[in-house]
């Protein structure tokens, strides 16, 4: 008589070895399609594993590229994807397919101060804490990527250029544009404001990445620190 093998389940997986611990240790791309939709859905059933449902969901649509054709109802008439599991990975692709056609022109282009504080004004004006923000730019001046670097009161010592600079050259960035609000509504630049760009200003220059501005956001107002003079 032959007796029934276990079905693996990923709490049967040692934890270096289930597919979202070695996402975040080792990258998406050590994970197969068939974990990194496993991670999507999340949990299997009673009788089988979030492994062997991904595997159904791929071999059902033969593989990613028709499954990014996939519909509701086709996801949920697979035994063991009910509605939560189909909206997550139609949501998916959707997000992929959304980042798959943006293009240049969908970029904001800055071309002046009062284009970056425009960008930045109603994110940063109505905070309570002060949020040093950089916005990095391509050779276009488009921005390619906005990093909030640090959270707190604004002081040489913290702000350092080392996490400024490290985004940017992991986005290839041309120059940069930093930014931070003042939570009174006084855009007035304080002495350490100052100091700050002053700094990053020096360290721009050496390294070959342009700090193009460096803009203090108030209540529906702003001052450019280079049109003040001070860079």
């Amino acid at each position: 008589m032959l007796i029934p093998q276990k079905t693996l389940m990923i709490r049967d997986y040692l934890d270096e070895d289930r597919p979202r611990e070695r996402f975040i240790k080792q990258g998406p791309q050590s994970l197969s399609n068939q974990e990194l939709i496993a991670i999507l859905l999340r949990t299997g059933s009673r009788d089988e594993s979030v492994i062997n449902l991904a595997n159904k969901l791929l071999q059902e649509f033969n593989g990613l590229r028709s499954l990014k054709e996939a519909s509701y109802d086709e996801l949920t008439s697979i035994k063991g994807i009910g509605d939560a599991k189909a909206v997550q990975v139609l949501a998916a692709v959707e997000v992929g397919r959304r980042i798959a056609n943006i293009t240049f022109e969908d970029r904001f282009t800055i071309r002046s101060p009062e284009d970056g504080a425009s960008f930045l004004m109603d994110e940063l004006r109505f905070l309570t804490q002060e949020h040093f923000v950089a916005l990095y730019l391509n050779t276009k001046n488009q921005i390619i990527h906005q990093q909030t670097i640090f959270i707190g009161s604004l002081n040489s010592s913290i702000v350092h250029p080392r996490e400024v600079f490290k985004e940017a050259f992991k986005r290839s960035a041309a120059s940069i544009i930093c930014a931070h609000n003042h939570p009174s509504g006084d855009p007035a630049p304080s002495k350490e404001d100052i100091d700050v760009t002053r700094r990053l200003v020096e360290c721009g220059k050496m390294i070959g990445i342009e700090v193009l501005d460096h803009l203090i956001i108030g209540e529906k107002k702003y001052v450019s620190l280079k049109e003040k003079g001070y860079m």
